[in-house]
């Protein structure tokens, strides 16, 4: 844990190198204490085709970073801004960059190999 989704204006895939952003948010996170076992992390993007904000420039990225419990409102706090540190770091032109927290339900499960 945790999961981090990147929902972001579709045009960013062919201007920016998103793997190489995965990897960045992937080594930030990992080196934060809020992390303890970062072989759980998980980031992944989701391009979206169609979109409208309301400021210019056009373009967005928003994060959903999700955790299990237990986490204070100042570990969140830490987890997000590392989170905005980097994508204002890889994506200076892009006009909105968001993250939310979000806390799985204890019914969460998962299996790994």
């Amino acid at each position: 844990m945790p999961h981090l989704t990147l929902e972001h204006s579709a045009p960013l895939a062919e201007s920016h190198d998103l793997q190489a952003l995965c990897q960045a948010l992937f080594d930030s996170l990992a080196a934060l204490p809020e992390v303890p076992n970062p072989s759980s992390l998980k980031i992944r993007t989701i391009p979206c085709p169609v979109w409208v904000i309301g400021s210019e420039p056009s373009s967005f990225v928003h994060g959903t970073l999700l955790a299990l419990p237990g986490r204070t409102d100042a570990q969140k706090a830490a987890m997000t801004a590392a989170v905005i540190s980097t994508l204002s770091e890889f994506l200076p032109d892009v006009g909105s960059l968001s993250v939310n927290f979000g806390v799985l339900d204890a019914a969460y499960d998962k299996r790994t190999l």
